[in-house]
């Protein structure tokens, strides 16, 4: 299993970026993909989730500006992050799990300064 992020990058407040997982060696269609972030220094967070039936659930830091979807096709799942602050200065993971194994991409970093 392979989980390959990408989409970060260097931005100013008030900016957005858009940060994309490519899945392979799973039945794409059939698992929860997940977004984490962990800042330097802080316990990794969990961003935001969607389901195979995509159902979305979010951070309550990140309501309202992320948006997590899903390509099945191309089997990837996207974060849209706009109004982006300081804070959410982090490196971001994608993650699955499957029959109890957990699944987790090298991670990207997003660096949100002026």
């Amino acid at each position: 299993v392979q989980l390959q992020a990408s989409g970060g990058g260097l931005v100013q407040p008030g900016g957005s970026l858009r940060l994309s997982c490519k899945a392979s060696g799973i039945v794409f269609t059939i698992n929860t993909m997940r977004w984490y972030r962990q800042a330097p220094g802080k316990q990794r967070e969990l961003v935001a989730v969607i389901t195979s039936g995509e159902t979305t659930n979010y951070a309550d830091s990140v309501k309202g500006r992320f948006t997590i979807s899903r390509d099945n096709i191309r089997r990837t799942v996207f974060l849209q992050m706009n109004s982006l602050q300081p804070e959410d200065t982090a490196v971001y993971h994608c993650h699955t799990d499957r029959q109890g194994i957990d699944y987790w991409g090298r991670g990207t970093l997003v660096t949100v300064s002026s």
